[in-house]
């Protein structure tokens, strides 16, 4: 077997030279407004990737709800794109197998909640439709099998394993990121496949939190050993720690939780008002469990959460300690239930009145993680989550292995390994 060794001053230039920054990168859209708490993840687990192995049982729950309440033909079909979410040049014929679209069959009419909704729902990959190759795919939902009538995008993975991917959560060596940030270091061996150009052919994608808005990409190896690829360079895998997430516990509209301050009641809707945030970063840090920015669709008062689950407007309020606006920032909510997207939907208004930023969003029963962000308004790119940013913080993070030989048409998802950056996870902790 061939052995490659790589000096490590030039992995440590190509590292320098081809690492990417933490940048947006956000391809799941909802296109119409009547679409609402639209979900793709692994059966059983909310905040579980949607990733699904070649030739496995794996099964996936595609979830919506259409806020207009009627019956409506909805299809899909998945699109195979690269590791950079670009859709490649084949034929669906190519990496399906079977027909190349689906019509969601299961429906259901909302009963209980004064929200009139249909809450339509499908497992994946039906048998008659599966997918053939790995990679990323796009999940399209669409109407009337037209796909110019596209209603909704989806992110989701279909693996082949070839490689075994082991992963530590360090602090960073630099002193001025030490306390504040996480990084990752982690290996990937790699079976069957010719590790001769494996700096040229094996990608990484590493992402915090499940957040494709916060993923780093075109990592390369620091080392090949064999079919052994050791990704450990100081300079590779850093992320801001942040802090745990704040909370909003909605599984009860009528039982208000401790974030809630008040709420109105009428026959046809609800409206609950939120206790004022203010911003956290100047306090000390206390680990306690969150769903790292995602949500769970449950309720107390009712069997079943999809169809029986009601919907409020909330009133979401922050403000700074002395009341004042922030100069040239904008203020952003941000949540998975937001799409993670700093859009004007999810921009706060300054309430002059009552010296705080508000905003509202119409949201299902529930458990949900959120935070606020602000933005430069001379330097869009210059984002701060107003939070702070502490190593101890619990996040998990998910490694993503991509291979594309020099014949390949797209690139195979051949890795793929979950790491948490507590492994105590104690009781509240200082």
């Amino acid at each position: 077997m061939l052995r490659l060794r790589i000096p490590i001053l030039l992995c440590m230039f190509l590292t320098a030279a081809r690492v990417s920054n933490l940048h947006a990168q956000l391809v799941e859209q909802v296109y119409q407004p009547y679409i609402h708490t639209a979900q793709l993840y692994a059966y059983g687990n909310q905040q579980g990737l949607p990733v699904y192995t070649l030739n496995s049982s794996d099964r996936l729950q595609l979830a919506f709800d259409d806020l207009d309440g009627n019956i409506k033909a909805y299809y899909y079909t998945y699109v195979l794109c690269d590791y950079n979410w670009q859709p490649v040049n084949l034929s669906q014929f190519d990496y399906m197998k079977g027909f190349t679209q689906n019509r969601i069959t299961t429906y259901r009419y909302s009963s209980i909640a004064f929200t009139r909704y249909t809450h339509y729902r499908a497992e994946l990959p039906q048998a008659n439709s599966v997918p053939t190759r790995s990679g990323n795919y796009l999940l399209k939902v669409y109407l009337d099998g037209d796909t110019s009538k596209l209603v909704f995008t989806k992110q989701m993975l279909v693996l082949d394993p070839k490689a075994s991917v082991t992963a530590q959560v360090v602090q960073p060596f630099t002193p001025t990121l030490f306390s504040t940030h996480q990084k990752l270091r982690f290996s990937a061996n790699i079976k069957n496949i010719n590790s001769f150009s494996a700096a040229q052919q094996v990608k990484v994608v590493i992402l915090q939190n499940n957040r494709w808005d916060m993923s780093l990409r075109d990592i390369p190896p620091t080392f090949v050993r064999g079919n052994t690829l050791e990704f450990n360079s100081e300079n590779i895998g850093i992320f801001p720690g942040g802090k745990e997430w704040r909370w909003l516990d909605l599984r009860s509209f009528r039982l208000q939780s401790d974030r809630v301050d008040s709420a109105k009641y009428t026959q046809k809707d609800t409206k609950i008002y939120l206790r004022t945030d203010i911003d956290r970063s100047g306090q000390r840090y206390v680990y306690f469990p969150d769903y790292n920015g995602m949500y769970n669709i449950v309720t107390y008062e009712s069997i079943n959460p999809d169809w029986q689950g009601d919907y409020a407007t909330v009133l979401f309020n922050f403000a700074r300690q002395d009341g004042l606006p922030y100069p040239d920032k904008d203020i952003y909510l941000l949540g998975q239930f937001t799409g993670y997207r700093l859009s004007d939907e999810w921009k706060m208004k300054y309430n002059l009145e009552e010296q705080k930023y508000q905003c509202t969003a119409f949201m299902k029963q529930g458990y949900y993680n959120y935070t606020y962000v602000a933005v430069d308004k001379n330097n869009p790119e210059n984002k701060q989550e107003l939070e702070g940013n502490y190593w101890e913080t619990e996040n998990s993070y998910t490694v993503l292995i991509y291979y594309k030989s020099f014949t390949d048409r797209s690139d195979q998802l051949i890795g793929i390994s979950s790491i948490n950056s507590r492994t105590d996870k104690p009781g509240f902790s200082f």
